[in-house]
């Protein structure tokens, strides 16, 4: 055999054991997901869910933010029309909760749509204060539409239910909300490997030579916007499933730079920064909290002083990220997998 054959050869059997181990691996984490709620407290199964609503939304601004590079600070409000279409439609009909999921997407990829229209003319900083804006008169309408929302007392809403069964508990809902944020981050990476997810991407690196390779921008980036804000709806349905109530402080601002954070720690315009963005950053709050908690025998005055200091470290995650590793925790990541370059971590 020729050294040139050998070579193709071993290549071949690389990438084929390469995706084996990767199937492998995927399955146990499954399996570990599958088994977790069985072992865990009911803190645990609280942060659970709370870690899979993220990873939801985060993977959704990753979409718009990372991969089609058009910033939003909006996620918050669109996460709050799809609350408030769970809520609503929770009161008002008897629908199972798939469908009120679906509809809560729909809605908020349509004001999505319209929030993104501006995004031909304007990107960067003004696409961002154009977002902010939007999320500032969905807070208003939240807040004002009484006859809807309930104004600032909101609305209450029943348990998920389906098919007799009804999900009340944390427990039952860890297997409503982590399936779902499985599946729809395998739809992303599937995303992106069509047509539509390269020219998010060509846009995202050059918008003016996607515009000049064919690519109709303003057709693309309402895609991204869209599907970027049907991720951020369900995401808020889930939230009002999980929580049973939902009122206009239910999603401030903080929270959409709480998931810009998640996006910028994580990798920008990697699914798998998004998950570790997502976890990192829904973990940072309750680290702070054990850490006040441990403090108020020695120092009564804790929890006044620690109270400001989450939008702090917020910021100087997001800042010290941007400097000293702009790719996030995806690339110290593949840094280790590089580092060890063994079984099981080897490429």
């Amino acid at each position: 055999m020729r050294i040139g054959d050998a070579k193709q050869t071993y290549e071949a059997d690389e990438a084929i054991w390469t995706t084996q181990t990767q199937k492998l691996w995927f399955g146990l984490f499954l399996l570990l997901l599958l088994v977790f709620p069985f072992m865990a407290d009911s803190y645990l199964l609280y942060l659970g869910c709370l870690v899979g609503i993220a990873v939801i939304s985060t993977t959704g601004l990753n979409i718009l933010t990372g991969f089609t590079g058009l910033i939003s600070l909006g996620q918050a409000g669109f996460m709050g029309v799809g609350a408030y279409t769970v809520a609503w439609l929770s009161v008002n009909t008897a629908l199972p909760f798939p469908v009120t999921l679906l509809l809560a997407g729909l809605m908020a990829a349509a004001v999505g749509i319209l929030v993104g229209l501006p995004s031909l003319r304007v990107k960067g900083l003004y696409l961002a204060i154009a977002t902010l804006a939007a999320s500032v008169f969905l807070h208003f309408i939240f807040a004002e539409w009484e006859s809807v929302t309930g104004g600032m007392g909101g609305m209450s809403l029943e348990p998920a239910h389906l098919f007799g069964w009804s999900f009340q508990s944390d427990f039952m809902m860890y297997f409503i909300i982590v399936p779902l944020a499985v599946l729809m981050v395998l739809a992303a990476a599937n995303v992106f490997r069509t047509r539509i997810g390269r020219a998010f991407i060509a846009i995202r690196d050059r918008d003016i030579s996607a515009e000049i390779l064919g690519i109709d921008l303003l057709r693309y980036k309402l895609m991204s916007f869209a599907l970027s804000s049907f991720y951020a709806g369900v995401a808020g349905g889930l939230f009002a499933y999980f929580f049973r109530v939902v009122t206009p402080e239910s999603f401030p601002l903080s929270m959409s730079i709480f998931y810009l954070a998640a996006v910028i720690v994580g990798g920008m315009g990697n699914l798998l920064g998004g998950i570790l963005g997502a976890v990192f950053m829904t973990l940072v709050p309750e680290a702070l909290k054990l850490l006040t908690s441990a403090l108020t025998p020695f120092y009564p005055n804790a929890p006044v002083f620690m109270s400001p200091m989450l939008e702090i470290i917020f910021g100087a995650l997001i800042v010290g990220f941007l400097i000293f590793e702009p790719h996030g925790l995806a690339e110290i990541w593949h840094r280790i997998r590089r580092f060890f370059h063994l079984w099981p971590f080897r490429n």
